[in-house]
C-alpha cells in the first residue's frame, strides 16, 4: 500500500471518501495530508488540473489535425445506426457512395470542430473543487477523466454542439444527410430517415466527438500516474511522484 493511499484511509474512515472531505475541517485535511510529504489540499487541486490540462492538450493535437478522426479506429466516427441500415440497404446495390462520403465529412468536421472546443474543456477543469481532486488523486487511472466525463458531459455537449453543427456546415455532411433522406424518399422499402436527421447527425457527432477527446485525456492522466517522465512540472512530481 502507497503512502498516498495509506492517507486516503485516514480520510475515509466513514466509508465515503466524498461526504468525508465535504464535512471534515479543512485544516484537519491538510494536517493529515501534510503528514505524508507535505501535499495539500490546494497542491491535489493544482495536480489533477494541471494533468487534465496536459491531457487535453495531447487530446486536441491528435484527434484535431486531418485523419484524426477518420484515419485513427480507435476514435473513428461511425454514422449513425439508422444511416447504417440505409448502408446496409444500399451498399448491395451499389449505391451507398453518398454515404461513404458521409461519414468521411462527418469525421472530418470533428477534426475541424476539436480544435475549436479547447477552451471549453479548459474552462470545465476549472470548475474542479478541491474536495474533488482530493477523491481523484487517489482514484484509478483515469479517474480525473472520468470525473470530467461525468459532471461536465452534459454542458460540454451543449457547449459543443454549435461548433460541430460549424463544422459539419464547412465540410458538407449536413448538405449530404440532407441529400441522402431526399433520394431515399423514391427507393421502395428502403428505410426512411426522421425529420430530424440534421439534428441527429449533430448529436451523433458532438456525442463520439467528445468520447475521442476524452479517450485522449485519459491516455494522457494514465501515462502521468504511471510514467515519471510525463511528470513535466513541479506540481505534476509533487502529486503524482509519491504515488507509484
Amino acid at each position: 500500500m502507497t503512502a498516498l493511499n495509506r492517507r486516503f484511509i485516514l480520510l475515509g474512515l466513514s466509508g465515503t471518501a466524498l461526504t468525508a472531505c465535504e464535512t471534515l475541517d479543512p485544516a484537519i485535511i491538510d494536517g493529515v495530508l501534510g503528514g505524508y510529504g507535505g501535499l495539500t489540499q490546494a497542491d491535489a487541486a493544482l495536480g489533477i488540473r494541471a494533468a487534465l490540462d496536459n491531457g487535453v492538450g495531447n487530446a486536441i493535437t491528435k484527434v484535431g489535425i486531418l485523419d484524426g478522426f477518420l484515419g485513427n479506429s480507435l476514435v473513428r466516427i461511425p454514422l449513425p445506426s439508422v444511416l447504417q441500415d440505409v448502408q446496409s440497404y444500399l451498399k448491395p446495390l451499389g449505391a451507398d457512395g453518398l454515404l461513404v462520403e458521409l461519414q468521411q465529412q462527418l469525421n472530418r468536421g470533428a477534426e475541424k470542430a476539436a480544435p475549436v472546443a479547447k477552451d471549453i474543456f479548459l474552462g470545465a477543469i476549472r470548475d474542479l473543487s478541491i474536495t474533488d481532486a482530493i477523491n481523484i488523486v487517489k482514484g484509478p487511472d483515469n479517474a480525473a477523466t472520468q470525473y470530467l466525463s461525468d459532471k461536465t458531459n452534459a454542458k460540454l455537449a451543449t457547449l459543443f454542439s454549435p461548433t460541430m453543427e460549424n463544422a459539419l456546415n464547412q465540410t458538407g455532411a449536413l448538405r449530404l444527410v440532407d441529400q441522402v433522406a431526399g433520394n431515399l424518399n423514391g427507393v421502395p422499402f428502403a428505410p426512411t430517415l426522421g425529420a430530424d436527421a440534421r439534428n441527429d447527425l449533430i448529436s451523433h457527432g458532438v456525442n463520439y466527438g467528445l468520447k475521442g477527446v476524452f479517450y485522449y485525456i485519459g491516455e494522457e492522466e494514465k501515462a502521468i500516474r504511471e510514467n515519471p517522465a510525463k511528470r513535466t512540472s513541479e506540481i505534476l512530481r509533487r502529486v503524482f511522484g509519491s504515488t507509484f
